[in-house]
């Protein structure tokens, strides 16, 4: 199938926003994708933040998404903004980046006022490094996302939600690699 890397500004594992990302993970590899995680925060924080774009953790990185099929940018939201972490290694792409693939922003907030983080930040910054086949985003509130004390799971019905985005991510992965022919 595709080569999909998720970028995940979760600041931890165990937070909501970490467990969102591990379904997302799971469900596309269990549609057959490849999916490599990069967890912003486990990059070396000095060599992200001098944007040391030859550090060989940072290249990994920058090379994992310039050679995907598909990319997931899943941030929590907060005060209306995505994380800072995402937007870190988001500067480190060159322009031009995303211009042939498939994109999904993903993101989780307290509130459904916090959705407009994807429409009026995460978005325009995603277009500005070339992507053109971008999904509208997919929003989860807090609340349908059990904490670890909870189980640590999607909930049902915000599951079965993101599950249909996904699928449609998958087809566009499947439109954006395989362009029609235009005759003439």
């Amino acid at each position: 199938m595709a080569s999909v890397v998720i970028i995940s500004g979760s600041p931890s594992a165990s937070t909501r926003s970490g467990i969102l990302v591990a379904h997302a993970e799971a469900e596309l590899r269990r549609a057959g994708h490849t999916v490599d995680t990069i967890t912003v925060r486990d990059l070396p924080t000095v060599a992200l933040l001098s944007e040391d774009v030859e550090h060989p953790a940072i290249r990994e990185a920058i090379d994992l998404v310039s050679n995907a099929d598909g990319v997931v940018v899943a941030s929590p939201v907060y005060r209306a903004a995505y994380s800072g972490l995402v937007k870190s290694l988001l500067d480190l792409l060159p322009e031009g980046t995303l211009a042939d693939i498939a994109v999904l922003p993903l993101a989780n907030g307290g509130t459904q006022g916090h959705v407009v983080a994807i429409d009026f930040a995460l978005l325009p910054l995603l277009r500005a490094l070339g992507a053109a086949d971008v999904l509208p985003g997919h929003f989860v509130l807090d609340r349908m996302i059990a904490a670890p004390e909870e189980g640590g799971v999607v909930r049902p019905l915000a599951a079965h939600a993101l599950n249909e985005t996904l699928g449609e991510f998958a087809r566009l992965i499947a439109a954006v690699r395989t362009p029609i022919a235009l005759t003439g």
